[in-house]
């Protein structure tokens, strides 16, 4: 019997990468996305061809809204039975001066970013406390660690990730229920797609590895933490960012 997991924002960058990663490993996958179901269409069929055994479930969802988080997680829990790990990818960014932000800007950010996580780790844990087993992971940035300049509602948001990583690790490990966190730093998806030449090589001479990290790259190290090799780990944070927040 595979075991099931459920990932937010699975359609595109890390989150679509974790959605292949986890087909790998023999899961069966339900991932939610938001704006692009022609993406999310294509990552089925891609999982689907990486593991012909497997079952894929994508489910539309905007994970700021809990509404349509706690139906997601229904339907997933319909579609599977139970549910051994959740990890929540769905996440956006945007650089703006810190005075120029909007009431609308920080609510966005938080709602996504934050709200987001808080929504589907709450759905998700009555099922997970009562199977005594369970598996949570987080992606958090560098930024959450370190603060990023022109991108403090993206930082805050992310730190939030961090605290409620721990907090809910803390309380949740006497229930057979791990919360660990990734914090990447630069990855090659839309959201750094978008740098100029200029200033993706500038980007890139500031990470000890001088490289962008790929998005399968941080989807190991999820899959790993979700793993039995990583039992005896819980309320850890995970930098994947090339060395440069050490």
């Amino acid at each position: 019997m595979n075991d099931h997991v459920l990932i937010t924002g699975g359609s595109r960058g890390i989150g679509a990468a974790t959605v292949l990663e986890f087909a790998r490993a023999g899961y069966d996958v339900a991932f939610t996305w938001n704006s692009r179901e022609d993406a999310a269409l294509d990552v089925v069929q891609q999982a689907q061809a990486l593991n012909p055994g497997g079952r894929f479930v994508a489910l539309h969802a905007d994970v700021s809204d809990s509404a349509q988080v706690n139906a997601a997680v229904q339907e997933a829990l319909q579609q599977f039975g139970s549910l051994q790990a959740l990890i929540c990818c769905a996440g956006i960014a945007q650089q703006k001066l810190f005075t120029d932000l909007t009431d609308e800007d920080w609510h966005r950010m938080m709602g996504v970013d934050l709200d987001g996580v808080f929504y589907a780790c709450r759905a998700v844990l009555p099922g997970m406390i009562r199977q005594k087993y369970g598996r949570i992971l987080l992606v958090s940035s560098m930024w959450g660690q370190t603060g990023g300049s022109c991108e403090v509602h993206y930082s805050a948001a992310k730190a939030g990730v961090i605290g409620l990583t721990k907090a809910v690790a803390r309380e949740l490990a006497p229930r057979g229920v791990r919360v660990n966190a990734v914090a990447p730093g630069f990855v090659e998806t839309d959201m750094t797609a978008k740098l100029s030449e200029k200033a993706r090589a500038a980007t890139e001479e500031q990470i000890p590895l001088k490289r962008m990290a790929r998005p399968e790259e941080v989807a190991g190290v999820v899959r790993f933490l979700a793993s039995d090799a990583a039992s005896y780990i819980t309320g850890e944070v995970v930098r994947v960012d090339g060395g440069m927040a050490m």
